[in-house]
């Protein structure tokens, strides 16, 4: 094996362990509580985006 192919190897390695740990440690995204895409940066309050997805 080549440099090359063991540090690709080793990046791709390291990537998705990172993935599954943060996936593993993440609190799930409640779609709810998210702002409106529109309002990203506008400084408005985070509650009350999504109001018209079904219950």
């Amino acid at each position: 094996m080549t440099q090359k192919t063991i540090l690709r190897t080793a990046f791709w390695v390291v990537l998705l362990g990172f993935i599954a740990w943060d996936y593993h440690h993440s609190k799930p995204v409640d779609l709810r509580f998210e702002a409106p895409l529109i309002a990203a940066g506008s400084g408005q309050a985070v509650q009350g985006g999504h109001c018209s997805m079904p219950d």
